[in-house]
């Protein structure tokens, strides 16, 4: 067992500390909340890599956005550079009556999982950064620079300008995102591909006011039902999304047990499956169209009357060889010329558009890594995966360092329910996380 093994185990049990302790900092970047914790965070992880010896460690913001942590290990001489990224900010708890423990933000240990909001995802990235510095003893082979991001989870509406503005002191030869997921806990994997991701609103008006149902129904619409069946156009009788102008693709050979999709997703008994192809692909290379919430009179509060207004909240993924620009065109194009019974449809983009990406994976940085993720799966050799999620920032990464070589690593898996109550990590898996990121800093030595 090598020496940069063993430091890692050395290394776990205050790595683990300090994960439990950042947990317990609700910090949360939405609109509307509380962003002390957020600005707390960043302090503990500035103090963090303080403590693991960076040379400079300091935050950074862009247009009045939540500090990022920035901090620099220099690189000994004739060694490239590597930029490690991860974000500290966590999405909001949801209903508490879904999680099991009393406070999500107090971690607990049960059958070899740690429970609680950001353990994995993606406070379990931050610290596999910090754990393979420990195991360095603060003075890695190569040089590194770290990002931490505080808004993550509320869209980055700030990184892609606070890229821009500090490009010169972020730039790196490789650049590592511990901000994804793994094949399964006892597989590994390189994620090569990201869907992208646009945001909409879009408004049905039929009518001035709201009027007689009992009067008027009949010939004359309400915006509830319009709004209905213009949405139900986004989807073909398959499933599969309809709106022409959005790019589809093949996936790998990789593909999912139908049984354990249904049961990670956890879909009712009598649920099926939507669009065609393989899962693979329609997770990973097939657009996507939801409806994320719907603005009207609540059901229990509702008057006899035809709705003159509705409107929809509708987020669509994009597939790699996509774009944002042209899937926004796209989507504006559907739904306009679809609009029901002459109904008047306005859309709104909601938030920048995310683009997609594809990622080589070849080339020395690529063999370093599936060199680390073997050595530290005793032997089993990562596989390369697409996420069906978005990291648009990833595609600004490749557009300012069109010569580094991008790795998304994971720190997830197919139980760690990231979003969703429960939200957890598997034990052995991070330890696995933390040793192949520091044996990735060994075997990237020149």
């Amino acid at each position: 067992m090598s020496d940069v093994v063993n430091a890692v185990r050395a290394a776990l049990p205050g790595v683990r500390a300090d994960l439990e302790a950042l947990v317990k900092i609700p910090a949360i970047a939405f609109d509307g909340l509380d962003h002390e914790p957020v600005r707390r965070g960043a302090d503990t992880v500035q103090r963090l890599l303080e403590e693991a010896g960076a040379a400079e460690a300091r935050q950074l913001s862009h247009g009045g956005g939540q500090p990022s942590v920035y901090a620099h290990f220099p690189a000994p001489e004739g060694q490239p550079t590597v930029l490690l990224y991860a974000h500290q900010d966590v999405q909001p708890v949801g209903d508490l009556a879904k999680w099991e423990q009393d406070d999500p933000f107090t971690v607990v240990e049960k059958d070899g999982r740690l429970y609680g909001r950001g353990v994995a995802d993606d406070k379990a990235g931050v610290m596999a950064h910090i754990a393979a510095l420990r195991a360095h003893g603060g003075r890695p082979p190569v040089g590194v620079k770290l990002l931490i991001e505080g808004e993550e989870e509320f869209g980055s509406p700030t990184l892609e300008g606070l890229l821009n503005e500090y490009k010169d002191l972020l730039t790196a030869d490789v650049v590592v995102i511990a901000d994804s997921n793994n094949w399964r806990t006892e597989v590994p994997a390189l994620t090569t591909s990201l869907r992208g991701v646009v945001n909409v609103y879009v408004e049905v008006s039929v009518l001035k006011v709201a009027v007689h149902s009992g009067m008027f129904g009949g010939p004359v619409p309400d915006a509830l039902t319009a709004l209905a069946r213009l949405v139900a156009t986004l989807h073909d009788e398959h499933g599969d999304v309809a709106v022409e102008g959005l790019v589809s693709g093949r996936a790998s050979d990789l593909d999912f047990d139908e049984a354990a999709l249904r049961h990670e997703a956890g879909m009712l008994p009598g649920t099926e499956f939507i669009g065609t192809g393989r899962l693979t692909e329609r997770l990973w290379t097939k657009p996507t169209a939801t409806v994320l919430g719907i603005d009207a009179p609540g059901a229990a509060e509702s008057a006899n009357a035809l709705q003159p207004s509705a409107r929809a909240k509708l987020s669509f993924r994009l597939a790699p060889g996509d774009s944002g620009a042209n899937a926004l065109k796209a989507v504006t194009a559907h739904l306009e010329a679809n609009a029901p019974w002459g109904a008047e449809v306005t859309v709104t983009p909601e938030g920048g558009v995310g683009d997609p990406c594809a990622i080589d994976a070849t080339g020395p940085a690529f063999d370093a890594a599936r060199a680390a993720f073997t050595e530290a799966w005793d032997g089993t050799e990562p596989v390369e995966i697409g996420v069906g999620g978005s990291i648009p920032m990833i595609a600004t990464f490749q557009e300012l360092y069109p010569e580094a070589a991008i790795l998304v690593t994971g720190v997830e898996d197919q139980y760690s329910n990231p979003h969703g109550p429960n939200e957890s990590l598997d034990i052995r898996m991070f330890e696995r996380v933390c040793t192949a990121e520091a044996l990735l800093l060994e075997k990237l030595k020149r």
